[in-house]
């Protein structure tokens, strides 16, 4: 469908060389210096639906703490994702995790994508990201901004999701053999600073000449998608108990929203169905003013907000009491530390 073309990667590298961004999980373009497979896994799993500068601290953060992929391994699962808290999309750590042991295992991050796709929460585009990056293999790297940047560059108006083949067989005709992993890292640059979703600098960029969008004059309505369903409403309650300064914590079900992660009791509230507002427990509970309203992928989540001083911590829920005074180093997702300040807030009042 698309005669493989050496021009892009020419233009698009040479812009690279100057204008790289400078991102602590990459090394200089061009640079003799392998990548550290750990750091560019790392940075791919952060990234996933998460924008740079969301992830600049967990990854300082994650690489003081863990230097290599066998300290990772070696951690406790709540270590883990106490400090992934607020990163949002949960089943990520408990992934990396499983990937760090799987890994360490085995001695080392495979080189090929096969390898790597076989590998815990790596799936096609990360694993062709770690082959072309850490290890300079060519692979189609394909993500959001260089759907948008091919989409533009070829003219492809048929919608989202798809025209992902047409834009994966594209991508593949101007991928280079060498140096794949600047390109790659290129074309996400380009996409970010320069062919960004609304205002594209056409003047400024690279690629410019070539460009069959700009050219049409289409370039700004691409990629196309289609529309998107409504996300539902859905209702639930948190109850925050307290006792002797201390909160009382439950770690919610491995699997499904939030997994495996500590959080205040609640409804039964899940991405299908409203909670049913009863308490876990009996106990003097009052309403906070107010709700956490918060967005899932799938949900929109109205969040109301029940309190009780409890006499003792005797039957009641399995779980942890946590001083409330370092309540923010328990790690809690961002729903059920907003729910606490919420809590909070209201009983200061």
């Amino acid at each position: 469908m698309f005669e493989p073309d050496p021009m892009p990667a020419r233009l698009l590298l040479s812009w690279y060389d100057a204008f790289a961004r400078d991102l602590p999980w990459r090394t200089p373009p061009g640079s003799q210096a392998r990548p550290d497979p750990y750091r560019v896994w790392l940075s791919e799993i952060m990234l996933q639906q998460t924008t740079v500068a969301a992830v600049r601290p967990y990854f300082a953060q994650f690489t003081a703490r863990w230097p290599d992929v066998d300290a990772l391994a070696a951690a406790d699962d709540d270590a883990i994702m106490a400090a992934w808290a607020g990163l949002g999309y949960y089943a990520r750590a408990r992934n990396l995790l499983a990937c760090a042991r799987a890994v360490s295992l085995r001695g080392g991050f495979p080189d090929t994508e096969e390898g790597l796709r076989a590998l815990p929460g790596v799936g096609a585009y990360t694993a062709a990201a770690i082959a072309a990056i850490a290890f300079g293999r060519r692979a189609v790297v394909v993500d959001a901004n260089v759907e948008r940047v091919v989409s533009r560059l070829f003219a492809i108006t048929e919608p989202l999701p798809k025209s992902r083949p047409t834009i994966r067989a594209a991508t593949d005709a101007i991928t280079p053999v060498m140096r794949a992993g600047d390109f790659a890292q290129a074309m996400m640059d380009l996409g970010a600073t320069i062919c960004t979703p609304k205002g594209p600098d056409c003047p400024g960029c690279p690629l410019n000449a070539g460009c069959l969008g700009r050219e049409q004059g289409v370039a700004a309505e691409l990629p196309r998608k289609l529309p998107k369903k409504p996300r539902p409403d859905r209702r639930g309650t948190a109850f925050l108990a307290l006792h002797d300064g201390a909160v009382l914590l439950v770690r919610r079900a491995g699997r499904g929203m939030l997994g495996g992660m500590w959080a205040l009791p609640d409804d039964g509230w899940a991405a299908g169905q409203d909670g049913d507002g009863m308490a876990p427990f009996t106990a003097d509970w009052t309403r906070a003013d107010g709700t956490v309203d918060h967005g899932f992928t799938h949900f929109a989540l109205s969040l109301s907000v029940m309190r009780a001083e409890v006499a003792t911590r005797r039957n009641l829920p399995e779980g942890q009491w946590w001083p409330l005074d370092r309540i923010a180093e328990a790690g809690l997702p961002t729903l059920f530390a907003k729910a606490v300040r919420l809590a909070l807030c209201d009983t200061a009042d």
